[in-house]
């Protein structure tokens, strides 16, 4: 298998991909990343697609309301863009997503691994099993292919 593409928010590959305009539809858990003085400032959190990235104190943990354990970090500044919380510790996301399927960059190779560098550190993925999604900052990071045809619709 051939080293992961490597993709950041600046590549300028981005300007050539075709994202579509995606809007979620479900209701999300979130709750804040507050360590107390003394603990440790950043927390490593294993994503449910088994990412491992970093959450920074005041950053956004988000979850799914059938899974609160399986949780993944959103900046705090993105967070309040793009979130309204709905209620305690309840969240929706009002802001669009733009997508594409990760195999239009690998051409179509579904076995292609990715590596998308998001805020919150690098991930590798199977290009077949992910979008890639770019956010309200011209952020990136991997959307998997399941949430998106579980809470995500295009915008008409």
């Amino acid at each position: 298998m051939s080293d992961p593409i490597v993709i950041t928010s600046d590549d300028p590959i981005l300007e050539k991909l075709n994202f579509k305009p995606y809007r979620g539809f479900t209701q999300r858990r979130v709750r804040p990343f507050i360590p107390a003085p003394g603990e440790p400032q950043t927390v490593q959190v294993k994503t449910p697609w088994g990412a491992v990235l970093t959450a920074k104190k005041g950053d956004m943990l988000v979850s799914e309301l059938s899974a609160p354990d399986d949780e993944w970090p959103v900046d705090a500044d993105i967070f309040d863009k793009t979130y309204m919380v709905i209620g305690p510790g309840l969240c929706i996301k009002r802001a669009i997503t733009l997508l594409v399927p990760l195999t239009d960059l690998t051409n179509g190779d579904e076995d292609q691994l990715v590596t998308v560098q998001t805020l919150e550190g690098a991930e590798t993925v199977r290009a077949g099993d992910f979008f890639l999604a770019k956010g309200i900052k011209g952020e990136i990071w991997a959307y998997p292919n399941e949430k998106v045809k579980a809470v995500m619709r295009l915008v008409e």
